[in-house]
């Protein structure tokens, strides 16, 4: 393995994908909605794991409320990552959102309505 791919982003990596099976089928919260994994940051010590989701919704309340939720489930997920992985330790779940996706839809708003803009005042 080169250097560059290194063991925490392998981790990361493994983590991502069986999380993204786990969630759906174990937690068995109605509050929590549609939850997309886009990435695993592992510490360096494999101590612990920034697991970084977006939802569907972007209403801050249900943000926080399905955040809270992953958090509450962190201890039944990690043992059910354990049963999955071989590690000699699992890192502890953190989960935050991911606002990467709302800023770049927002960003491609701007750009499209500067653009739609230059050509109404060419065609002016």
């Amino acid at each position: 393995m080169p250097k560059d791919y290194s063991r925490t982003l392998r981790i990361g990596d493994q983590i991502q994908r069986e999380l993204a099976l786990m969630i759906p089928r174990e937690v068995k919260d109605p509050r929590l909605g549609f939850v997309t994994i886009t990435g695993v940051e592992v510490s360096r010590d494999l101590g612990h794991a920034k697991v970084f989701i977006t939802l569907m919704d972007d209403d801050a309340d249900k943000i926080q409320q399905s955040l809270h939720i992953l958090t509450d489930a962190s201890g039944l997920l990690r043992s059910r990552l354990g049963q999955a992985i071989k590690l000699r330790s699992l890192p502890q779940l953190h989960f935050y959102f991911d606002e990467s996706t709302q800023r770049g839809a927002r960003l491609s708003a701007l750009i499209e309505r500067a653009v739609a803009e230059d050509q109404q005042h060419a065609n002016d």
